[in-house]
């Protein structure tokens, strides 16, 4: 047990360096009832996804609550998308911005400081990150605006959940827009076998 978390440290360590970034850490120094701490998103995880070919140098992807960035940078750089990170706290926000300046693939993100639900979302957006980032009053919110940008300019969206609340995966199913399209497993990348160790893959329709 031991050997494979200090394996997934360095894994960590050697993806930051490699990017020209600075994710690790938690902070949560500035969250409250409604957004949550920033914790990165783990690189192995990372890679799962980038391997399962739903996102592409073709599409735009959209990370809310972004934090320091991480999420972004890896993908650009992995399979060549364009990236947009929306953070609302100033101070990760800042360190999410010092990391672009930096980052390898900094030049095909973007990083956005403002509330998930008062952001405008671009019309060429069409892949959604979250990771937890705030509460489902927000996330209803939300999924509002990501519902009125499809209506307007009319386009396959899909939505990634990593590691879902229960109050996420119950609002989620119910919704009559969303189809749950696929669940990558990441049991198997940590010790304890956690079922909420997985990314859920929702399409809008």
């Amino acid at each position: 047990m031991k050997s494979r978390a200090v394996s997934e440290e360095m894994k960590e360590s050697q993806w930051d360096r490699l990017l020209k970034i600075r994710t690790t850490g938690r902070d949560d120094s500035h969250s409250d009832q409604y957004r949550y701490p920033y914790e990165p998103t783990p690189y192995s995880v990372l890679e799962r996804l980038a391997d399962r070919g739903y996102i592409t140098k073709r599409n735009v992807l959209l990370d809310y609550g972004c934090g320091k960035g991480r999420v972004g940078f890896y993908m650009a750089y992995q399979v060549r998308c364009r990236c947009i990170g929306v953070e609302y706290d100033e101070q990760i926000w800042k360190a999410a911005s010092e990391n672009q300046k930096s980052a390898v693939s900094g030049t095909k993100t973007e990083i956005v400081r403002g509330r998930a639900e008062a952001y405008v979302i671009p019309p060429a957006a069409d892949r959604f990150f979250f990771f937890n980032p705030f509460s489902v009053e927000i996330l209803q919110k939300v999924m509002r605006r990501i519902l009125d940008s499809r209506y307007s300019s009319p386009r396959e969206i899909l939505l990634f959940f990593y590691y879902p609340f229960d109050a996420y995966l119950t609002w989620l199913m119910g919704n009559e827009s969303l189809l749950l399209k696929d669940e990558i497993d990441c049991r198997d990348l940590f010790e304890g076998k956690n079922d909420r160790e997985r990314i859920l893959v929702f399409e809008m329709i």
